[in-house]
């Protein structure tokens, strides 16, 4: 859901910008898909969540979707750009490139959103899902 269009080409947006964007939707996906699920203590959301949302799994999401050549190739120049931002800091919890790859996600999924392509975001979230969930891939491993 969105209020208003943004006032900018979301083409030149700042790499760092489009992620902040798909943190968001990201975390509003898998808040519903746990609710969804009937997970609804609050203490075992957050660990639940955890799986789909930390660097981790979103860097090993990202590498098996690029593995298995999901994204077209407008989507790989985002995702490129993603990974390349620069960012001031990174988390004590991971490592540099972990965190760029899934800056890169993040990045995607905000792109998707505000270039309003909410059928994609959908695919690749399900992706996500199936990746981590059918396939046992989890920020564990």
């Amino acid at each position: 859901m969105k209020l208003e269009q943004p006032n900018l080409d979301v083409t030149q947006l700042n790499a760092l910008a489009l992620a902040y964007m798909g943190d968001s939707i990201l975390d509003t996906y898998v808040r519903y898909h746990l609710i969804a699920l009937g997970k609804v203590r609050p203490q075992k959301l957050h660990q639940e969540a955890t799986r789909y949302v930390s660097a981790k799994a979103q860097a090993r999401v990202l590498r098996t979707m690029l593995e298995e050549e999901f994204f077209s190739n407008e989507e790989q120049s985002v995702i490129l750009r993603g990974r390349n931002a620069k960012s001031g800091t990174i988390p004590k919890n991971t490592d540099h490139n972990t965190y760029r790859h899934s800056t890169a996600y993040e990045a995607i999924l905000g792109y998707l959103y505000l270039t309003n392509k909410y059928e994609r975001v959908d695919e690749i979230i399900r992706k996500m899902f199936e990746i981590i969930e059918e396939r046992g891939e989890t920020n564990e491993q």
